[in-house]
């Protein structure tokens, strides 16, 4: 919890010295609760304050990064519930599970295509993040082989999970360089050997708890054996019950600054169909889980979840959009039609894609409307007949077609007619979605 100035006055040596450059130690400490001083510009201050101020400024929820160069995500460093109260800083880590009983060919197989696991979306790449590796045979040799070939042929950051600490050490030993997130450590007798592989490691571990109070005890235990990156893993009889504990994990370590329970949060979607375990997968993330693990990859089934993740963790302060200008789709000539809309990127990649789909030969305009839809814009006049004119002039459409017809968005047919006294061009009111296009630009566009 952020401290007032007041309280870091209290902390401060009191000598009013000015060395920081501030005529009291009060102003200094105000200034420093806003943020606009740093610690370190004092020289007397004790290492209790310099230890104090840094947990209390810390993220309720601590960052955890796993994977190495090229594979490296992270996850935690929250410091809300909910989107529009600031925004999200790291997008919840989707990955996928690999077993170790699986044949040399079929891991092979199944690695590859979780590295093709990856799509296009409103012209952004989206892609899964992590493979976990299973010890599901309670092998130590197979889990360590199956390991190392993970780490080998995998793209992404590597998850180990197994209980038996011979077992995680033997695959530790395989992959160690790829700084693996160790999902194995639980009450009983397992613990302390697995915190122990997660210090001499350095590589992040997993807690498993069946209850809150268990997991905030066993993180505890962590930290004063010296391991602090550390992701707890709730377990639950049911999907709500999970949902439940996920939840009050990230309130009581936001809303209550709750040390114990500050950290991220891992969940595993299993169901035998691949159709719920999406739905599962969809609803573990709503439900602030830093990491969700799928067991299914099936393309279709990975998508959505990747779609929803990209739709929850985008900047509400900062609209996803497209450069404005002048776009060709195929090879658009002097003939070919020009159309407008805006630079949402939601707006754009839909009309695009339409086009594309219609396979007829296309300009399309992308009007800078600071990344909103065509009725928000139009609601707000940052779309109307003067600023399209703007547009158009600054592309030099008329260098590009020769038949002077402009196909608007039919949301806005209402602009038509002081569009065209502006321009001079005829215009042609479009279709209200953008799925309608590839007939109207067959069938109307002439």
């Amino acid at each position: 919890m952020a401290l007032s100035g007041l309280q870091i006055f209290k902390l401060l040596p009191g000598t009013n010295c000015k060395e920081c450059g501030k005529p009291t130690c009060l102003a200094f400490a105000m200034l420093l609760a806003q943020k606009k001083a740093d610690l370190s510009d004092c020289p007397y201050a004790s290492d209790e304050a310099k230890e104090t101020l840094a947990s209390a400024s810390a993220p309720p929820i601590r960052l955890v990064k796993f994977g190495t160069d090229g594979t490296e995500v992270q996850v935690g460093q929250e410091t809300v519930l909910y989107r529009h109260d600031d925004k999200f800083y790291n997008p919840t880590v989707v990955g996928i599970t690999v077993d170790d009983t699986l044949s040399e060919d079929d891991l092979k197989k199944r690695l590859e295509g979780i590295n093709n696991l990856v799509f296009e979306r409103v012209g952004e790449t989206i892609h899964v993040d992590a493979v976990a590796v299973r010890n599901q045979s309670g092998k130590a040799d197979d889990f360590a082989s199956a390991a190392e070939t993970a780490a080998r042929l995998s793209k992404y950051a590597l998850i180990l999970v197994a209980s038996d600490p011979t077992a995680m050490k033997a695959a530790l030993e395989k992959c160690k360089d790829k700084k693996p997130l160790l999902w194995g450590a639980a009450k009983g007798e397992s613990f302390a050997p697995m915190i122990e592989l997660a210090k001499e490691s350095g590589c992040p571990v997993v807690i498993s708890g069946e209850t809150l109070d268990e997991l905030a005890e066993m993180t505890e235990q962590a930290k004063a054996a010296g391991v602090q990156d550390i992701v707890l893993a709730p377990t639950a009889k049911s999907i709500g019950d999970l949902e439940e504990s996920l939840v009050k994990i990230r309130t009581l370590a936001i809303a209550k600054t709750f040390r114990p329970l500050g950290h991220p949060t891992i969940a595993l979607a299993d169901d035998e169909d691949p159709h719920t375990q999406c739905a599962t997968a969809s609803a573990l993330m709503c439900k602030f889980a830093s990491i969700v693990l799928m067991t299914s990859a099936e393309r279709w089934a990975v998508l959505p979840v990747l779609t929803l993740r990209m739709n929850i963790f985008t900047d509400p302060q900062k609209p996803v959009q497209v450069e404005p200008k002048l776009y060709a789709v195929g090879e658009p000539d002097e003939n070919s039609p020009l159309m407008f809309t805006t630079n949402f990127s939601l707006t754009y990649f839909s009309v695009e894609g339409e086009v594309e789909a219609s396979r007829v030969p296309s300009w399309i305009l992308a009007v800078d409307t600071e990344g909103t839809s065509v009725l928000t814009a139009y609601s707000g006049d940052k779309l109307n007949d003067e600023i399209v004119k703007k547009a158009m002039d600054a592309a030099e459409v008329e260098k590009k077609v020769k038949h002077h017809k402009l196909i608007i968005p039919g949301y806005v047919a209402v602009m038509s007619g002081k569009l065209e006294e502006t321009t001079g061009w005829e215009i042609m009111v479009g279709p209200r979605e953008a799925s309608v296009l590839p007939k109207y630009l067959k069938e109307v566009w002439k």
